[in-house]
């Protein structure tokens, strides 16, 4: 079990900095981006010597990668595109496994006109078992995300789970991001408990409101059940990492700070 966060709103311009203020911060993981490992202005044949290089200093600062956002689009039924995506999928998962790391955080994917709503659940269950012989072959698993206006969608989120049936195959649970889909915090809790048992990852966050009047919030200073969460965690015995993801309106540093305080008081 571990303390992490993600790289998203975090002090830090390039991800070696991310990575040194999280370790002095007291952070013992970080979800990673996969354009981390794949910067944008370094050539394609640097991608193995610069994850080496940062598998080295996170050595060094004693941090480790709980998981890696694998920025994908799983709502597809077209063949090529879904190739497109496996392909993606495998390219970062040798870059993911320099860095000693064996989890995916994915999205479900993005609404388009080539997907009718109805199919939603077909398109990602037929992208993920398009995905699966990679996953099996480099050892990887797929936490998908509540994330966007498919994948919270917390009855598809287990249809998908429970078709796939894949040990490969689980949940990143969000903990704001169903309510700012538009579950109502009583129903949270109910959420939680469904999810749990799939759980390979976290995103523990705060917040009130759902869309368009979200508003983001340090641990604890929302209105999000986490200790419902956390309760539902425990039961189904996930001892993976539990990673802050802050979106309030103080400066990031003051606000990741609030919330590993928050995570020590009731993680560990």
């Amino acid at each position: 079990m571990m303390l992490g966060l993600i790289h998203y709103r975090a002090p830090g311009d390039t991800t070696e900095e991310f990575v040194r203020w999280a370790a002095d911060a007291g952070f013992e993981c970080v979800e990673l981006r996969w354009n981390d490992l794949m910067p944008e202005e370094m050539d394609e044949s640097d991608y193995e010597a610069h994850c080496e290089d940062l598998k080295k200093l996170m050595d060094g600062l004693g941090i480790v990668t709980s998981a890696v956002s694998l920025g994908n689009d799983f709502v597809y039924l077209d063949e090529d595109a879904i190739n497109e995506q496996v392909m993606r999928t495998r390219r970062i998962a040798e870059l993911t496994k320099i860095m000693d790391c064996d989890i995916f955080r994915t999205e479900g994917g993005q609404p388009k006109e080539s997907v009718p709503e109805d199919k939603y659940a077909e398109a990602i269950i037929k992208c993920v078992n398009a995905t699966l012989p990679v996953c099996e072959e480099l050892g990887m698993y797929l936490a998908i995300d509540n994330h966007g206006v498919i994948s919270n969608d917390y009855e598809l989120q287990l249809e998908v789970f429970e078709t796939v049936d894949s040990e490969y195959v689980g949940a990143n649970m969000d903990t704001m991001n169903y309510r700012w889909y538009g579950y109502e915090v009583e129903k949270l809790p109910e959420i939680y408990e469904a999810i749990a048992p799939w759980t390979l990852h976290t995103h523990i966050k705060d917040g009130r409101h759902a869309r368009p009047d979200y508003q983001g919030a340090a641990l604890g200073e929302g209105e999000i059940p986490l200790q419902a969460a956390l309760d539902a965690l425990k039961d189904a015995g996930y001892d993976g990492a539990y990673c802050a993801e802050y979106e309030g309106q103080e400066d990031g540093a003051i606000g990741y700070t609030k919330c590993l305080e928050w995570l020590k008081e009731n993680v560990k």
